[in-house]
């Protein structure tokens, strides 16, 4: 079983005191946090950890760092990071000019790109934001993806995490399609993963 430490877009005020306390083994960031507050948290935790950005980070195109230190970048790829498997796709759904944000149209051809590159299940989708009807809001800036519903139909991952839509003090509800439970993570979840590698082998 992996512990992980999920987080997005809202930092927390005095979290380091308690981040030791959570004894996780892998921190994933679904974007929208400054890099100098993820790159902290897996300084106090040392373990590994990935990230996709969210629609208000910085261009990786154009800074000097491709993402924050310590963090695998999962942004339209796959990667084995901490003992799991996953799979990642940044940004939102485009409602202004910016970095990190596709029309849906763009985003079923990064679906695809994905799923293409997979080459078969994952343990976790990280995205940004939320499936289209899934979690997500009727405002244009909240509007979910798509492409994640052929997304989470080919990679059937067993955790869907994502942030973007803001819970204004209130968890929202995890929502389940087929044998994957989405959840918004905002400000920060924590759960237990079992690896695709130890279900396949009971």
């Amino acid at each position: 079983m992996v512990r992980v430490l999920a987080v997005a877009d809202e930092e927390v005020l005095g979290f380091e005191s308690r981040l030791r306390d959570l004894d996780v083994d892998l921190v994933l960031g679904a974007g929208d946090l400054p890099w100098s507050y993820l790159e902290q948290i897996v300084r106090v935790l040392d373990v590994p950890a990935a990230f996709v950005p969210g629609n208000h980070d910085p261009d990786t195109g154009t800074v000097k760092k491709a993402g924050p230190e310590g963090f695998v970048d999962v942004d339209g790829r796959v990667a084995d990071v901490g003992g799991l498997r996953v799979a990642g796709l940044g940004g939102c759904v485009r409602y202004k000019p910016g970095p990190h944000q596709y029309t849906q149209d763009e985003y079923t051809r990064r679906g695809h790109q994905l799923t293409s590159r997979a080459g078969g299940p994952v343990d976790v989708l990280l995205t940004h934001a939320p499936p289209l009807g899934l979690g997500d809001e009727p405002d244009a800036p909240h509007q979910g993806i798509a492409a994640l519903h052929d997304v989470l139909k080919l990679l059937r991952p067993r955790w869907h995490l994502h942030g973007h839509v803001h819970p204004h003090g209130m968890r929202k509800p995890d929502r389940q399609v087929a044998g994957t439970t989405i959840r918004n993570v905002i400000p920060w979840r924590v759960l237990n993963v079992e690896p695709l590698a130890v279900t396949s082998q009971v």
